[in-house]
């Protein structure tokens, strides 16, 4: 079945934001709903409720967002008027999320002219997922229209997984549950299946008969900042790759939906997750490279505590497109740069008919920079120009979206956010995708602790212990940006 119409107009909405003074709402939500309705997306009759457990005057909230709006907006972009537009949208209601009897006063605000979506935003820890989702039940704030939005990570484990997921749909239907991951909602990573699947040149090419191996890599500078309580408890594997991480690798390796439709996108990266192969402890012992900076428990107060800041590993996905075809995935924190990166390097020539040269230069590869400067890079090898025969060295065919079309290009949450009023839960996992990578990931945990493996340190500003270099090494690679 053909996909409707994605582009049509937005209906007026109410966003009521749970957890909305905390760090999220300040640096995205807010943001992102000032943008859209700057830019005359969202329909200037919605309303935004922005719910905090502190009491808070409506003045003293509004100067509060407008400092964040003043920080988070790029600058130039932030007005007067368009602020004065913004704040009046905004409210804010003092409520404790687990006392369903403190929702009256927002359930009657919300019948009073109700517009015809609904979105809750639950910007909290995911203990609280279910428990306000059974509040709003009880007081029969679910409409027809309504979306509930859901932070990752969903649980602790799989166990805790299914737990929450079992809370929150026994309160809404699974076409009203918008899990949110926002690199999904970055264009170049919407663009990988423009780029696979709009271009007859990559998708034949795009297997592991022509690529050699895959590298997807989301590398932070900054440490656990005010995070540690819940980074302390979650690790980088669980806060980046069972998600995030993982989510990347689905795009990359799956196969062509029939349409870009809800369930044919993500009825493929299901598919994937379900053909990652499963690792044992010792497939996790010499698969797997658990790290932690130099400084991270001065960062969390002191204490003894193991959790790792950086997780490296290789894995396979066992179908027919990419039987052995390694992956490797990285993420950490306090590295030498911020970015996020996946690399397609394709095999070597299969006969080099420069025979004065002892060494090829490395073949091609296919760069997407998804953070900071979107670009799509294409290296090849070319001559360099000069008489005295050949002598080749590789370059890079360029396409920056900033340059290319010459507009700023809306973050992330802007997108997400009105897919969410749209109703349109492409970009956003579903059920089965989630326990799918908690199962994965499960293995991961669980070897770990069979074999006892602890996380290595490594120098805050570097590129993490020296095994997640030994990983590719035994391979004869080397991770890209070493190169």
């Amino acid at each position: 079945m053909a996909p409707a119409n994605q582009d049509t107009a937005l209906s007026p909405s109410d966003l009521v934001i749970f957890g909305g003074t905390g760090d999220l709402a300040a640096r995205k939500i807010l943001p992102a709903l000032y943008y859209r309705l700057r830019d005359g997306q969202l329909p200037a009759s919605s309303r935004v409720f922005i719910l905090g457990r502190r009491p808070m005057e409506r003045d003293a909230y509004l100067k509060r967002a407008r400092k964040a709006c003043e920080r988070f907006v790029t600058e130039g972009d932030f007005s007067e008027k368009d602020w004065k537009r913004f704040a009046s949208c905004l409210d804010y209601r003092a409520i404790d999320a687990t006392k369903p009897a403190q929702y009256d006063a927002l359930k009657k605000t919300l019948s009073r002219d109700p517009r015809p979506v609904r979105v809750f935003y639950l910007a909290t820890s995911a203990e609280l997922f279910g428990p306000i989702s059974a509040a709003l039940k009880e007081k029969r704030m679910i409409t027809e229209g309504t979306r509930v939005v859901l932070e990752k990570p969903i649980g602790h484990d799989l166990a805790s997984f299914r737990a929450t997921n079992r809370a929150v749909l026994d309160s809404f239907r699974e076409g009203q549950i918008y899990r949110i991951d926002h690199y999904l909602g970055k264009e170049t990573v919407q663009n990988l299946m423009v780029l696979r699947f709009g271009n007859h040149l990559f998708e034949k090419i795009w297997n592991g008969d022509v690529i050699d191996h895959v590298q997807i890599t989301v590398a932070e500078e900054i440490g656990v900042g005010e995070r540690f309580a819940y980074y302390d408890s979650y690790g980088a594997l669980r806060d980046m790759v069972q998600n995030h991480l993982l989510q990347l690798l689905c795009l990359v390796a799956m196969e062509a939906p029939p349409y870009i439709t809800p369930d044919a996108v993500r009825d493929e990266k299901l598919k994937v997750l379900h053909s990652l192969r499963p690792m044992s402890a010792a497939d996790v012992a010499t698969h797997t490279v658990r790290g932690q900076y130099r400084g991270y428990r001065d960062d969390i107060g002191g204490g003894r505590s193991d959790t790792e800041t950086f997780v490296a590993l290789k894995t396979h996905i066992d179908n027919w497109r990419w039987s052995g075809t390694p992956f490797y995935l990285r993420t950490g924190k306090r590295l030498a740069e911020r970015y996020s990166e996946i690399v397609i390097q394709f095999k070597p020539i299969p006969h080099n008919i420069f025979p004065h040269m002892k060494t090829f230069p490395e073949t091609n590869k296919l760069i997407i920079r998804l953070q900071p400067d979107e670009t799509v890079k294409l290296e090849v090898n070319t001559k360099v120009p000069g008489p005295g025969g050949y002598r080749l060295k590789p370059v890079q065919l360029s396409m920056s979206l900033a340059e290319e079309f010459g507009e700023r290009i809306p973050d992330a949450y802007e997108r997400l956010l009105m897919d969410v009023v749209r109703g349109n839960p492409t970009l956003f996992m579903r059920s089965d995708e989630v326990e799918a990578a908690w199962e994965w990931t499960e293995y991961l945990l669980t070897g770990w602790k069979k074999s006892g493996m602890k996380s290595r340190p490594y120098a805050a500003g570097g590129w993490g212990p020296k095994e997640a270099a030994q990983l590719l090494a035994r391979d004869g690679l080397r991770w890209y940006e070493q190169r």
